[in-house]
């Protein structure tokens, strides 16, 4: 297994604050870094995943594109299955609690109404992506961006310099006219967009790329290092004031202005990236201060499907013990410990799985 780096570990650390996030009213809520932020773990997650693509392309840079394509279909669909199993464990957790607990309305958590009063619908609606519980929303995002990924391999590969343009007009494109993909069986839009999100996706990759990040002379990197630090805490100083731009005070198209998650506006990009650039600046330090941090942390983003999957079920485990417990402290830590051991646990497992797998080969070569 690789090493600790910057990418696996603040994937890792973007996974635990989604746990975090996805438990409201935890104590440890409170102080993730959404609090402090115009962008939140979403983002982060979205922009290392373009990250992570880059690796996967540059890997596969020396076989056909054919076969290029076929890998990074075949991780689309895979997410596709992920989403489908966890949303059947959600649902299954939510029956459960409402039967066990011998509480109705828990069947009307996060959306799942549907399921059960109109679920010949919904579940056709499961299946396409078009219906989605809270909480379970960020997989769909994901299969759309790995579904897009085929393309930009093959445009990094024959026209590298179009990309970004396309990505940016599609972005500005949706923040001037709200484009979004509908929900159905219960009406509405997605909680992202994906016509937005891409953009952020695509900045991972292209960051990433031979041209991106890593070309930059160190002077450059030092100055955009504090200079992003800089805008991380001007978000952070914004963030904590509560100040928001008033819609009804802004010019159209007010997406353009406004802090909105749904459509990823232009603000909350700007932070993300500041962030991202002051993460991976100070991943050095804290990976000298705190080894056996860096070494869990990476552990999870090394195994970032997997532990995403098991936080969103631990997520709402953890919801349903703190509805039955009345929200007490002890069980916010009970929460805590038992999440962060599972999600470790889970990746643990898959890099067992694989040490398993190559020693294996390694037997019969």
């Amino acid at each position: 297994m690789r090493g600790p780096n910057a990418v696996d570990f603040w994937r890792g650390f973007a996974l635990v604050t989604i746990f975090v996030d996805h438990v409201p009213g935890i104590f440890l809520d409170r102080y993730t870094f959404r609090q402090y932020s115009l962008s939140d773990s979403a983002e982060l997650f979205v922009f290392l995943a373009g990250v992570s693509l880059r690796y996967v392309v540059n890997s596969l840079a020396a076989e056909p594109a054919s076969a290029a394509l076929y890998r990074l279909a075949g991780r689309a669909l895979t997410i596709y299955f992920a989403q489908i199993v966890i949303t059947v464990f959600a649902i299954a957790i939510i029956a459960g609690s409402a039967k066990a607990l011998d509480q109705p309305y828990i069947l009307q958590w996060h959306n799942a109404a549907a399921v059960f009063e109109d679920p010949i619908d919904a579940h056709i609606g499961l299946a396409l992506l078009r219906y989605q519980l809270g909480y379970f929303n960020i997989l769909p995002l994901y299969v759309v961006l790995m579904a897009s990924a085929p393309t930009m391999a093959i445009m990094d590969r024959f026209a590298p310099r179009l990309l970004f343009p396309l990505s940016l007009a599609v972005y500005l494109y949706t923040l001037a006219t709200g484009w979004n993909l509908r929900t159905w069986p219960v009406e509405g839009t997605w909680f992202f967009s994906p016509f937005a999100w891409q953009f952020i996706f695509v900045l991972g990759f292209i960051l990433s790329g031979p041209r991106g990040y890593a070309s930059w002379s160190p002077r450059a990197k030092t100055i955009l290092f504090w200079l992003a630090g800089l805008q991380t805490a001007v978000g952070a100083a914004v963030a904590l004031a509560d100040f928001a731009p008033d819609p009804a005070a802004l010019p159209h198209p007010t997406l353009f202005f406004v802090f909105d998650k749904t459509y990823l506006s232009p603000a909350r990009v700007v932070h993300a990236l500041a962030l991202a650039c002051f993460f991976m600046g100070a991943f050095k330090y804290i990976d000298r201060w705190a080894p056996r941090l860096t070494g869990y942390l990476a552990m999870l983003g090394r195994n970032s499907l997997y532990v995403f999957c098991a936080g969103s079920i631990l997520s709402l485990c953890g919801q349903v013990a703190r509805y039955t417990f009345d929200g007490r402290w002890e069980i916010d830590v009970v929460v805590l410990l038992v999440g962060m051991t599972g999600l470790g646990a889970v990746a643990w497992l898959s890099e067992w799985r694989t040490r398993l797998a190559i020693a294996r080969a390694q037997r019969l070569a």
